[in-house]
Order: structure tokens, then sequence, then C-alpha cells
């Protein structure tokens, strides 16, 4: 019997440990938080995941997600459009969520050792070893699932971490008169800010922005008004909502560079293996699948069906197969956005030429899974 050993307690590697318990195999995973916590995201799945996680009891519905059903887009001057949503999709605070599947994986026997962060790991004889300052885990298998931009990720010398990224992510939950079926996403200069409801009556707002725009004022408050006011919906926005957070969850350097699935034998998943533009609003439901898809491989590596070289190389294909063409659209996409003219050439498009707008929304959107 393997022993598989999860660096990261994000979406991807909860649900992956929650699938490899229930095969029987033993699975440890190291967080360095405490659920439950805040992560910066936009905290929408797409309906893609939604038949995976009923048939696997993973589907929130204690909490009542809202069921999201339309897609408003409006350019950095306030000029909007809203369309249906061809697949939809709920809202679900990470918060919330990610400590559901921790409950249902510590309940199925997966082991966490939390509040601890990998220092070092090592392949070396067919085995891993994975070590924190309060211990080292031995393991057959490692998933890598920690996440954006880790320590990890300088450990690998991986090719992305050595390029800056000039992106920050910001995240409040707030209370708002947003409709429970409409995702929205509001240009301004330099970014994009996304919104939608979650459980309870609250909304996630979450913005994309260039550092620079943080360097130039005295804080985030400073350049949220002084820049995204400027778009006539988010100060409507902003001075009326109740904001729930003290401050906000913030995330520096936010790369989309293309990353690889399997480093140094070490599978990747969720954004540790690639991330989507946010704007495309599939980040959750993408980690979701890969955890599925890497799961299965280990199973069938467990069981002796393939070599570990077959798995990382099944693993990888798979994962070129479903995301990679995605990703890459996300890049193109996110190029129509964060500016003047071009969001509201990208509005235009939506307003006049909706065939265009549904097949942008297709081309970032996978098959139900």
């Amino acid at each position: 019997m393997k022993r598989v050993v999860v660096i990261g307690g994000g979406l991807a590697g909860l649900v992956a440990s929650v699938q490899l318990a229930k095969a029987g195999i033993s699975c440890a995973l190291v967080e360095k938080k405490v659920y439950p916590f805040h992560r910066v995201c936009g905290e929408y799945i797409s309906n893609e995941a939604v038949p995976f996680l009923k048939a696997n009891d993973l589907f929130p519905e204690p909490f009542n997600p809202p069921r999201i059903t339309r897609f408003t887009l409006s350019s950095a001057t306030g000029k909007s459009s809203t369309m249906p949503l061809d697949l939809g999709g709920f809202g679900i605070s990470r918060y919330t969520y990610d400590n559901f599947l921790y409950e249902k994986a510590k309940q199925l026997g997966v082991e966490f050792f939390l509040s601890e962060e990998v220092e070092a790991t090592t392949f070396e004889g067919e085995k891993f070893h994975v070590r924190t300052p309060a211990r080292s885990l031995e393991a057959d298998v490692v998933i890598g699932s920690f996440g954006k931009r880790s320590r990890m990720d300088h450990m690998l010398q991986r090719a992305f971490i050595r390029e800056r990224s000039p992106y920050v992510g910001v995240k409040y939950h707030i209370r708002t008169q947003h409709p429970d079926d409409l995702i929205a996403l509001h240009n301004f200069k330099g970014g994009y800010c996304g919104m939608s409801n979650i459980e309870d009556g609250k909304t996630t707002l979450c913005y994309l922005t260039h550092r620079d725009h943080l360097k130039r004022f005295k804080n985030i408050r400073d350049m949220e008004e002084q820049v995204m006011f400027l778009n006539p919906l988010l100060k409507e926005i902003f001075t009326h909502a109740e904001f729930l957070f003290e401050r906000p969850e913030v995330i520096n350097e936010v790369s989309f560079l293309t990353k690889s699935c399997v480093e140094d034998h070490v599978l990747m998943v969720g954004d540790s293996a690639g991330m989507i533009a946010p704007l495309c609003g599939n980040g959750m439901a993408m980690a979701i699948h890969g955890a599925k898809m890497v799961s299965e491989r280990i199973i069938q590596f467990n069981r002796g069906e393939v070599s570990r070289e077959a798995m990382e190389k099944l693993y990888t294909q798979q994962w070129n197969e479903n995301f990679k063409g995605r990703l890459w659209s996300g890049r193109q996409i996110q190029k129509l956005f964060g500016s003047y003219w071009a969001s509201n050439l990208a509005v235009n498009l939506a307003l006049y030429i909706r065939p265009v707008a549904n097949t942008i929304m297709r081309n970032t959107h996978g098959e139900p899974f």
C-alpha cells in the first residue's frame, strides 16, 4: 500500500486527499494555516464540477450556495452588458468550503499536520522525504497543492518563480444589494473586480490590480478611491456596501505564466499546476477536476497498474488535454481588460456580437465531469 503526502491544504489538495482516503490509501496533508481561514479567491465554482461533487458527497448543500446563471460585464467607464451564463455555477466562500472538505477528509482518516510548513522535499530510491520543523514524513507519492506562489516553488526552482509578476490580488466579503443569480466583472484602469454572492447573504468582492497602483498611494483604500472609483458602478458599490473584514485579504505577485504539472516527481494540482485568469471564473472548478484526475492516476499506481513514469506521463497528458487550451484562452482574454479602450471593446462585443461573447465563455469553461 502506497503512502501519499499532500503539501498544501487548498481546494485541490483537500479533494485529492478525500478521494485517496476513500480508495483506502494512507494520506497525510501538511498545511501552514489552521482551518477555517480565508483565501484570496473569487469564490465561484462552475457547474462543470457539480456532477463530480454530488456523486462524491462533496457538494456544499448544507450551506445553500447561491445558483449563478447571469453575467454582467462593465467597462472602466461604467458601460455594462448582462448576458446568460450557458453553464452557470454557484458561490461558496473558501472559509466555509475548505473547512467543509477538511472535516470530510478527517472523517475518512486523512492525517493532518496544521500550522506546519514544508522546509524540504527530496526524492531518492523511489521514496520522498518531506521535512517540516516538527517532523519528517516518508511517502511514495507527493502532491503539490500549495497555491499561487509558495516557498515550495523556490525550493523546486520552478521557472515561473524567477520572473516577477506585477499583479496583486485583494478580497473582501461585503453585504450589498447584489442579486444571488449574478456574477459581475467590473473593469478599472489597470485591473478588474469580480463580484458574486456566497452563503449567508454575503457577497465576495475580489479584484486584481497592478502593483504600481499600490506604490502610488498611501494605502489600499486610497488606491481604490483614486483608481477604482473612476468606474461609477464600483464607486457605488464601495460607497454603500458594508465591509465585513477588518482588513482585506491580499496576495502579491499573482502569476499566470505557464507551469509544469510535474516537478521532480511531485504531482502539481490547482494553482500550483497552472492558474487561469481570474476573470474567467473557473479556477475552483479546475482545481476540483485536477484533484479528480491526479487521485485517479495515483490509485492506478497504488494498484500496480502503472509505473511511476506512466502515472506522471498520463497525468500530464490528461492535464494538458483538459486545461492547457483554457489557460491559453484565459491569457488572451485578459488582454481585453484593465484599460479604457480594451474594456469598452469587450463590452461592445458582448452587447452587439453576442456569438463572440458566447464563444469566449465556452473556451474558458470545460465539460461537466
